[in-house]
C-alpha cells in the first residue's frame, strides 16, 4: 500500500510544481504590467525592481498554492483515468477513497503550512513590500508632477507647462502655508528633490519671481525677482506619517496581532456603550422635568454627545468587522487546499483529460468562483450584512459538499454529467459554425 501512496503522490507532484510555476509566472506578468509605467518612469535600478517582485512573490503564491493544488488535481487524476489505470486500480479492489487519502493528507499538510505562512511570512513581506512602493514612488519627484495640470500637494499648488526627465520649465506655485493670501511663486525651470533624509521635498527654482500681498496691509501688494530660490516642502516626503513606516494595515499583520486589536476595540466599545447609557439616563432625567424647567442647552448638548458615541461606536465596529474578516480569511485560503483536491480529482476522473489546456480552463473558472465568492463575502462583511466568519468560510462550506458529493457519484460510478461529451459536441458545434 505504502508503494500505491507513493505512487499516486509522485503523480500529484510533477503536476503541482508545474501549475505552481506557471500560475505565479501568470499573475507576476500581471504585476509586470502594472508595475511597467513605475518602473520606466522612476528609472528603478535592478536591485529595486527584483526586491519589488520578490517581496511581491509571497502575496502571488498565497492565492497561487491552492490553484495549483486544484489543477494538479484534475491533472493528475485525469491521466489516471485517459491511461486506464484507474480500472486496473478498481479491478484489484482499490477504491477512489484509497487512492485520495494521500493527497488529501499531503493537501492538508500544505493547509498547515499556509497557515503559518499567511501569519508569519506573508504580513512581513506586505509590509516591507509597501514601504518600498512608497520609497520608489518618491525616487524622482519631479515624476509626481504631470505636466498641463494643478497638481495639489498639502498646501501647496504646482503647476508647470513641460518636465524633460527630471527638470521642469515653465513653473507656476501656489503656496498656501503661512497666510491666508497664496503666495505666488514663478520660475522659468528648475527641479524637485528630496531633502532631510527623505522626509521632506524640496523645489529648487531659477530665473522667476515671487508673488505676495501683505497680511496686515492687503493693499500692499510686493513682487521680487531671483535668479535661484530654494522652497522647502516639509512633510511631503515618503517618511512624511506613519503609514511610510511603522504603520501596519490589516494585510501586514498576523492573526495573533489582528486578534489584539479586535479585542481592543470591543474593550473600547464597552466602555463608550457605558457612556451612552449614562448620557441616555441625563437625557431622561431632563425630559422628565416639568416642560418650562427643561434646559434646552443641556439637552442638546447631551443629544450631541450621545451622536458623538454612537459614531463613534459604528466606526470601532466597522474596525472589528474588517480585522475578523482578515483573520478568517487567512485560515479559508489555507484550507481551499483540502476541499480543492475533493473537487479536482473527481473533476479530473470526469474530464479524462491530463492535458493542460482542459485542466486549466476548468480549475481557473472554479477558482474564480470561489474567489470571487470570497470578495463578495468581504464586502458583504465589512458592510456588517453577514457575520465575518459565514462571510469567508461559506465558500469553503458549499465547495466542500460539491466535492464530497462529486467524490461520492465518482466512487458510485454515477455520471450525473459526462464532461467529454459536452467537449465533444461544443468542438462540433464551433466546428459546424466555422464551415
Amino acid at each position: 500500500m505504502k508503494i500505491l501512496e507513493r505512487y499516486i503522490l509522485k503523480e500529484n507532484f510533477k503536476p503541482f510544481v508545474v501549475s505552481l510555476m506557471v500560475t505565479t509566472f501568470v499573475m507576476l506578468l500581471d504585476k509586470i504590467i502594472d508595475l511597467l509605467n513605475l518602473i520606466i518612469e522612476k528609472h528603478l535600478d535592478v536591485v529595486t525592481i527584483i526586491s519589488i517582485f520578490g517581496l511581491s512573490l509571497p502575496f502571488i503564491l498565497a492565492l497561487t498554492i491552492p490553484m495549483a493544488i486544484l489543477l494538479a488535481s484534475i491533472m493528475s487524476f485525469g491521466r489516471l483515468s485517459v491511461d486506464n489505470e484507474l480500472i486496473a486500480f478498481k479491478s484489484c479492489g482499490i477504491n477512489i477513497y484509497t487512492l485520495l487519502k494521500p493527497t488529501v493528507i499531503a493537501a492538508l499538510l500544505i493547509s498547515f503550512f499556509m497557515v503559518y505562512f499567511n501569519n508569519a511570512v506573508l504580513p512581513e513581506t506586505n509590509h516591507l513590500l509597501k514601504n518600498m512602493m512608497i520609497k520608489a514612488n518618491y525616487r524622482r519627484p519631479a515624476t509626481a508632477v504631470v505636466p498641463g495640470t494643478f497638481n495639489s500637494m498639502k498646501n501647496y499648488t504646482i503647476y508647470v507647462k513641460e518636465r524633460i526627465d527630471d527638470e521642469l520649465f515653465g513653473i507656476l506655485i501656489y503656496n498656501r502655508e503661512k497666510t491666508k493670501f497664496p503666495q505666488t511663486i514663478s520660475a522659468e525651470w528648475g527641479r524637485i528633490e528630496l531633502a532631510n533624509g527623505g522626509n521632506s521635498l524640496k523645489a529648487i527654482l531659477y530665473n522667476g519671481q515671487m508673488h505676495e500681498r501683505d497680511q496686515k496691509n492687503p493693499a500692499k501688494y510686493n513682487i521680487s525677482e531671483f535668479k535661484k530660490f530654494t522652497l522647502n516642502l516639509p512633510d511631503l516626503g515618503y517618511k512624511m506619517n506613519k503609514e511610510g513606516t511603522d504603520y501596519r494595515g490589516d494585510r501586514e499583520l498576523s492573526s495573533s496581532s489582528m486578534q489584539d486589536i479586535v479585542n481592543e476595540r470591543k474593550v473600547r466599545i464597552g466602555v463608550i456603550e457605558s457612556e451612552i447609557d449614562e448620557i441616555q439616563t441625563n437625557i431622561s432625567e431632563i425630559n422628565s422635568k416639568e416642560k418650562e424647567l427643561i434646559d434646552k442647552s443641556e439637552l442638546k448638548k447631551n443629544y450631541n454627545r450621545l451622536n458623538l458615541k454612537q459614531d463613534k461606536i459604528t466606526t470601532l465596529r466597522s474596525d472589528v468587522r474588517k480585522y475578523q474578516v482578515e483573520i478568517h480569511k487567512k485560515y479559508a485560503i489555507a484550507f481551499a487546499c483540502v476541499i480543492f483536491v475533493l473537487i479536482g480529482a473527481p473533476i479530473g476522473m470526469m474530464t479524462k483529460t491530463s492535458g493542460v489546456g482542459m485542466s486549466f480552463s476548468v480549475s481557473a473558472l472554479v477558482f474564480l468562483i470561489y474567489y470571487g465568492a470570497l470578495t463578495l463575502g468581504e464586502e458583504l462583511a465589512d458592510k456588517g450584512i453577514v457575520s465575518p466568519f459565514l462571510a469567508m468560510w461559506i465558500s469553503n462550506i458549499v465547495f466542500s459538499i460539491i466535492g464530497i458529493y462529486l467524490v461520492v457519484i465518482s466512487v458510485k460510478e454515477m455520471r450525473t454529467f459526462d464532461l467529454t461529451k459536452i467537449r465533444e459536441k461544443m468542438n462540433k458545434f464551433l466546428g459546424f459554425g466555422i464551415k
